[in-house]
């Protein structure tokens, strides 16, 4: 028996768990230093003898450096994904990792000199976060048994609410500190730098590849699985995936999901501190709460999702993807008209909209683990190309509508859009999804461990 038990899958989602967080981190961080950096009077510009803070950006200034990291992981999504399928995920999510943190300890130094550097170095931020989502599909292809696809998912999607939470958290608290907002970077990337190392220690690309998993693992692992599910060479019908029905539904809820969730880890902290009055710490500790209070439902609803069996697959999905984007996006489209004078019941409207997007892992995303089977990893990483456009919703809208920060009324509209859109595409993905193998899958039967090893 292998070192570590049966359970060395568990440690590869841990650590990639991790290093999915680290890279999250890496570019939501200025969206709560902004706030930091307007207060910072130790660099200035003196104009008409009035002192001005050079990192005040005004509203078209922080769109570009929003939409810049939008650009990076859109560009990004297309080789990366290519890379990660020829090569495997160790190598390219380890470059991608180094990347990402390099390029965020550069943010300060760019910031201070040079606006169009630092608008390149969100770009990079962008590039390598396109990795998380085709690093997440191979992971649960290769990783994950076809019971534990829901729980997989879950915990390597929930990278984003625990980013949030430590970024929020650790930034709101090192800016008000001795520090400045400027070690916030230099703490996140060192961070990634050692969470990066873990991977390329820990990671293999095939458990099947791997003394360290246990040949009773290596079984669980590929328990009903097709021999195609476990040929890396095997061909990918992209015609067929990229016009499947069910495959554009998905990436519909995912796009309209997902840009609800980058809108609030973008612009929660500007709302909450410039509309519902909170100070800077408060926002950082309620934002962080708010966006990461969603991760033990997720892993319930996951294992529910794996582990009940009064109700069948399609009908969880249903259920779970009616929850995740058609309730919240309603609650989301409500929460538009509760006056700024309410801020803590706003507070608890926000925590049951991510409480039930927090159980999206039982929705879309195992639809498409169940309808793509062994293609799976392509239509999960395509959920990162619906992220990237989602990158660039948020921003959008807000320049579009919100021309003061501080007036609530100039917000509506945009939780207006967001909420609807939700609702519509889910009403769309209860006459569509479907747990059944796409007739481009080959029919799945379980292999035996001896012919899975040759």
């Amino acid at each position: 028996m292998s070192c570590w038990g049966n359970y060395y899958r568990c440690l590869i989602l841990f650590v990639a768990f991790l290093c999915l967080t680290s890279i999250c981190s890496n570019y939501i961080i200025i969206n709560f230093s902004f706030i930091c950096m307007q207060e910072d009077l130790t660099d200035f510009v003196v104009v008409n003898g009035t002192k001005t803070n050079i990192y005040t950006y005004d509203g078209d200034h922080k769109k570009y450096i929003m939409w810049a990291v939008g650009a990076g992981t859109v560009l990004g999504t297309v080789p990366t994904n290519w890379l990660v399928v020829k090569f495997g995920a160790k190598w390219t999510f380890l470059v991608a990792g180094l990347i990402s943190a390099a390029s965020t300890a550069l943010i300060p130094l760019a910031a201070k000199y040079d606006y169009y550097l630092l608008l390149f170095l969100r770009f990079v931020q962008g590039f390598a976060y396109s990795t998380d989502f085709a690093a997440i599909g191979i992971i649960t292809v290769r990783w994950a048994p076809l019971n534990e696809v829901a729980l997989f998912l879950a915990i390597l999607t929930c990278f984003t609410g625990a980013a949030s939470i430590i970024t929020n958290s650790v930034t709101g608290f090192i800016c008000e500190s001795s520090f400045g907002w400027k070690y916030a970077y230099y703490l996140h990337a060192f961070v990634g730098l050692i969470l990066f190392a873990l991977w390329a220690a820990f990671y293999i690309d095939d458990p099947q590849d791997s003394k360290r998993v246990s040949d009773r693992e290596l079984t669980g692992i590929h328990k009903n699985k097709s021999a195609a599910h476990l040929d890396k060479k095997s061909d990918i019908p992209y015609t067929k995936l990229f016009t499947s029905p069910v495959v554009l539904i998905i990436w519909l809820n995912a796009f309209f999901e997902m840009s609800a969730v980058i809108f609030f880890t973008t612009y929660l902290p500007i709302y909450f501190h410039q509309v519902l009055g909170f100070s800077i710490q408060q926002t950082g500790v309620i934002v962080a709460i708010i966006l990461g209070v969603n991760i033990p439902l997720r892993l319930a609803s996951a294992t529910f999702s794996d582990r009940i069996t009064f109700l069948t697959e399609k009908t969880k999905i249903i259920i779970f993807n009616s929850i995740s984007v058609g309730l919240s996006g309603l609650l989301l489209a409500c929460t538009a008209f509760i006056p700024s004078e309410f801020n803590v019941e706003i507070c608890w409207y926000f925590v049951g909209i991510m409480m039930c997007i927090s159980v999206n892992c039982g929705g879309f995303y195992k639809c498409a683990a169940l309808h793509a089977r062994q293609h799976a990893h392509i239509v999960i990483a395509a959920i990162q190309f619906t992220k990237c456009l989602a990158l660039f919703t948020g921003p959008t809208l807000v320049a579009f509508y919100v021309k003061v920060e501080s007036n609530q009324s100039q917000w509506i509209p945009v939780y207006l859009c967001l909420g609807l859109s939700m609702f519509a595409a889910n009403l769309i993905s209860v006459f569509v999804f479907t747990d059944e193998p796409a007739k481009w899958t080959d029919k799945y039967a379980e292999v035996p461990l001896e012919e899975a090893k040759c």
